[in-house]
């Protein structure tokens, strides 16, 4: 199973779950077709996002959308709630009536850092995030009514109120993962790219393995993901190489063999270019958030 992508283990007839993780609990660079949120319940959260780090101060919430990567950077002396959701919780085709938006869009287009929304809006939220914790060590009779009465409360308040991005970016993992069939075989793809992402990996090379043909893998990988397949192959290894600067204390040439990239100049290159700075300025910039 790849792990860039996580298909967590909810229970397919009620499919939520939430979970409490410290802050040396760190999580490779992945993602999923389940809304995510987080609470930064004490201390500081260091999250890759969108090829950055945020940090989620304490008392903050985000969230990410379906397909979105990301990642969890060491956060000492910090705890963080994590809630997880399937849309298919929810039937649109009986409950949406006024929403111009579907579900999907509403997260893909909405503003994912509570620092963004307003306080009255974020306060909400944060109430309903406590309420479901509450819940979750409780096991009186009604507990999964009143888990899903405080999930439809939350979609409700963010058809209302939750702000949207002032530019929305397209997609690099739309629709289409939801989709079994296409979500097997990208998985198989992704396979390939864990296992073999520090090695020279050719289209012909990943096609051949998947059994297709190289011009309708070409094609099928960009329609799925939003991306040539080379474009994600380099974004994984600059996912990597972030994760390995923000984590461990390794020579630059190590970083680079580590992350897959053929030579320190490469890497040095790609990775300015992807994240905005150098990798030993990135490196230092982790050190001093973990510190």
């Amino acid at each position: 199973m790849s792990v860039y992508l996580e298909i967590p283990q909810l229970d397919q007839h009620f499919p939520y779950r939430m979970l409490v993780n410290d802050g040396m609990t760190i999580v490779y660079p992945h993602w999923h077709k389940e809304i995510e949120i987080i609470y930064a319940k004490s201390g500081r959260v260091n999250i890759g996002l969108d090829g950055k780090v945020i940090t989620l101060e304490e008392g903050e919430m985000i969230y990410f959308a379906s397909g979105q990567p990301h990642y969890f950077l060491a956060s000492p002396e910090s705890v963080r709630y994590v809630y997880q959701f399937d849309l298919k919780l929810f039937d649109e085709s009986v409950l949406r009536k006024n929403e111009k938006n579907s579900l999907f869009s509403l997260f893909e287009e909405g503003q994912r850092h509570s620092r963004y929304w307003s306080e009255e809006f974020a306060e909400t939220m944060r109430g309903l995030l406590l309420e479901l914790f509450e819940l979750e060590n409780n096991e009186s009779p009604g507990k999964n009514y009143f888990i899903l009465a405080l999930l439809y409360r939350l979609i409700g308040e963010c058809y209302r109120f939750l702000p949207k991005q002032k530019i929305v970016k397209n997609k690099k993992v739309p629709n289409a993962i939801q989709q079994k069939e296409t979500l097997q075989r990208l998985n198989k793809v992704f396979d390939y790219i864990e296992n073999y992402y520090q090695e020279v990996i050719t289209i012909d090379d990943v096609a051949r393995y998947v059994g297709f043909s190289p011009y309708y893998f070409t094609r099928f990988f960009k329609a799925n993901t939003g991306q040539t397949f080379m474009q994600f192959l380099t974004e994984y290894r600059v996912n990597q190489a972030q994760f390995i600067l923000g984590n461990e204390k390794l020579p630059m040439a190590e970083v680079a063999e580590k992350a897959g990239f053929a030579s320190v100049k490469t890497f040095h290159h790609v990775f300015k270019g992807a994240v905005g700075h150098s990798p030993l300025q990135y490196q230092k910039m982790m050190s001093y958030l973990s510190s």
